[in-house]
C-alpha cells in the first residue's frame, strides 16, 4: 500500500475504536472482523457503514446468511435507520442460482461460487461503494470447497478492491475451519471481538487488534459494551500518554488533629490508601475529607461500590456532616457503582470522563473491595490500578482509596497488597481497653513528606470525628489486645483530683 493510503483514515463511527486505532482505519484496505456469534460483529459493521453514509460516502452491505428484514430488525433495536446503505441479500438469490444450474460437467459448489461472485462484483460495480461489508466470509469458505480455491478467491478480491479504492470489512463468525489463517495473511488488519462468560453478573466483552500493518495502534485488551446506541469500546488506559501541570497543595481533612497526624493533609497528585477492618470509620473519614474539600471550593467525586447514596447521606447527617448540601450544589458528585454490572474498563472510562468534564480535585473510591470483585484477575487488576492512579496523579488529583480488611482484631487479611502503589497509607484498628472496644488510627507511610509516627484514639459519634491524644501508654494496639503500660482510668481520675 502506498503512503497516501496509510495517511488517510476512515472514521469507524464506533465510540472508542478510533482512539484505539489512533485515528481510524487506514482507508482503501481490507480488514477482517472476527468473533463468535453474539459478539456484535453485525452491530459494529452497521456503525461503520452508517458513519460512511453520514460522511456522504456510498456504502454496501453484502449479506450471505441474514435477510434484509433481519438486518432492519437489528437496526431497529438500536433506533437506527439503514436508509442510504445499499444491501445485497445473497440468500435471496442463492436458491435461484441452484435451480438455474443445468451444468453436469462441473461440481455444483464450483458453479454456484462462480455465479455468486459474479453477482457480488456486478453489484459493487453498480454501486461503486467506498465502504463495503461482507457478512460473512464463512459462507464463501464453504462454497469454495477447498482451501486453495478459497485463498485464490480472497486474493482475487484483494486485487479487485485495490483498484476501486474501497475500504472493506470482512466478517468472520469462526464457525468453519477454526484457526484458518488464510484471510488473516491477506488483509491489512484483523479486529477481534470476544465475549467472556463471568461467574456472576454481566458477561465481559473484550476487543483487541490482532494486527494492523504499517500504523500504530493501542495494543492490548479493551473492554466494550453493546448498548442501545451501539457498540462502545473503552480504550485501555495508558497513563504515560496523559500529562498535566498543577500547583502543589496540601488539602486539609477538616480535622486539625488528623491533619497533624498525616503531616498537614493530603497532597495534590497523590494516591492515599485508607486501610482497616469494617466498622472502624474508613468511609466516614472519606466523607469528612470530601466535605472539607468541598467547603474549600474543591470538586469531589465519590464512587461508592458498597453503600447507596441514601445511606451515606443519612449516616453523614447523623454525624453532623452536611453531605447533602454539597451534592445539591454539584460540588460533590456521588456515584453508586455496581461491580456486577460495570466492567473495570467501563469504570475507568467513566472516571476519566468526569475528571475531564467536572475538573475534579478529589476522587474517593469506596471501597476497592468492590472493584476487586469486578475484576478478580489479580495480576491484571494491579496493572490497571497502577495506570489509573498514575493518570489521576498526573492530573493533580488527590485520590483516597478505601480498602476493607478481613477480621476484627488481631491479624488482618488484606485482599490485595496495594501499599506499594499508594503514596501514603492510613491505618485504622479496633483494640480492647478498660472493658471497651475502641478505635485507633495511625499513618504508616507518606512519600511526599513527614508524618507523625504515633497511634491516636479515633472516636466517631454525634459530634463527628474526634482524633484524640497519643496512645502512649499502650503497647500492641495493632494486635487488637494491647498491654496498658500506664495508670488505669480510676488511677488517672484519682491522680487528677
Amino acid at each position: 500500500m502506498n503512503s497516501k493510503n496509510l495517511a488517510t483514515r476512515c472514521s469507524t463511527g464506533v465510540p472508542g475504536l478510533d482512539d484505539v486505532l489512533k485515528g481510524g482505519l487506514p482507508c482503501h484496505n481490507l480488514y477482517l472482523l472476527q468473533g463468535k456469534p453474539g459478539t456484535g460483529k453485525t452491530t459494529l459493521s452497521m456503525q461503520f457503514l452508517m458513519e460512511g453514509t453520514r460522511l456522504g460516502e456510498r456504502t454496501l452491505y453484502i449479506t450471505f446468511s441474514e435477510t434484509t428484514s433481519e438486518l432492519n430488525m437489528v437496526a431497529a433495536s438500536h433506533d437506527w435507520d439503514l436508509d442510504g446503505i445499499h444491501i445485497l441479500e445473497i440468500s435471496a438469490i442463492s436458491e435461484q442460482l441452484g435451480r438455474d444450474n443445468k451444468n453436469t460437467l462441473f461440481h455444483t459448489s464450483e458453479v454456484e461460487l462462480s455465479k455468486t461472485i459474479n453477482v457480488v462484483l456486478d453489484k459493487i460495480k453498480e454501486v461503486n461503494p467506498q465502504r463495503i461489508v461482507f457478512d460473512s466470509i464463512s459462507e464463501l469458505r464453504l462454497l469454495s470447497d477447498s482451501s486453495l480455491r478459497y485463498r485464490r478467491q480472497m486474493l482475487a478480491f484483494k486485487q479487485f478492491f485495490i483498484g476501486r479504492g474501497a475500504t472493506v470489512l470482512f466478517l468472520d463468525d469462526l464457525t468453519a475451519e477454526a484457526g484458518d489463517l488464510h484471510v488473516q495473511s491477506i488483509v491489512h488488519g484483523v479486529l477481534f471481538l470476544e465475549k467472556v462468560r463471568a461467574g456472576y453478573g454481566v458477561d465481559r466483552r473484550e476487543f483487541h487488534i490482532v494486527k494492523m500493518r504499517g500504523v500504530e495502534f493501542r495494543s492490548g485488551t479493551h473492554d466494550y459494551l453493546i448498548k442501545k446506541s451501539g457498540i462502545h469500546i473503552f480504550p485501555r488506559l495508558v497513563a504515560s500518554e496523559h500529562t498535566g501541570n498543577f500547583t502543589r497543595e496540601c488539602i486539609s481533612t477538616g480535622i486539625k488533629a488528623l491533619d497533624s497526624l498525616i503531616g498537614g493533609g493530603l497532597d495534590r497528585g497523590t494516591s492515599n490508601l485508607l486501610l482497616g477492618p469494617a466498622g472502624t470509620g474508613k468511609s466516614t473519614i472519606g466523607i469528612q475529607f470530601a466535605t472539607a474539600g468541598a467547603n474549600k471550593g474543591k470538586k469531589v467525586g465519590i464512587y461508592s461500590f458498597e453503600e447507596s447514596p441514601t445511606n451515606l447521606i443519612t449516616r453523614a447527617s447523623a454525624l453532623g456532616i452536611d453531605l447533602e448540601k454539597h451534592l445539591k450544589s454539584g460540588q460533590i458528585t456521588l456515584r453508586k457503582i455496581d461491580p456486577a454490572e460495570l466492567t473495570p474498563g467501563q469504570f475507568t472510562a467513566l472516571l476519566r470522563e468526569e475528571v475531564h468534564d467536572q475538573k475534579l480535585d478529589i476522587v474517593i473510591i469506596d471501597s476497592l473491595n468492590g472493584y476487586i470483585h469486578a475484576m478478580p484477575e489479580q495480576g491484571f487488576l494491579m496493572l490497571q490500578l497502577h495506570e489509573l492512579l498514575s493518570y489521576l496523579g498526573s492530573k493533580g488529583i488527590v485520590t483516597l482509596i478505601i480498602l476493607a480488611q478481613a477480621g476484627i482484631m488481631g491479624h488482618m487479611q488484606t485482599p490485595l497488597d496495594l501499599t506499594y502503589l499508594a503514596d501514603s497509607v492510613i491505618v485504622t484498628r479496633f483494640y480492647e481497653a478498660f472493658g471497651k472496644v475502641k478505635k485507633a488510627i495511625s499513618v504508616t507511610k507518606k512519600r511526599t513528606g513527614t508524618h507523625e509516627e504515633t497511634l491516636r484514639e479515633l472516636r466517631i459519634g454525634e459530634g463527628g470525628i474526634l482524633v484524640g491524644e497519643i496512645l502512649e501508654n499502650f503497647s500492641g494496639i495493632f494486635t487488637g489486645v494491647p498491654k496498658y503500660l500506664g495508670l488505669n482510668e480510676r488511677e488517672i481520675k484519682a491522680h487528677n483530683e
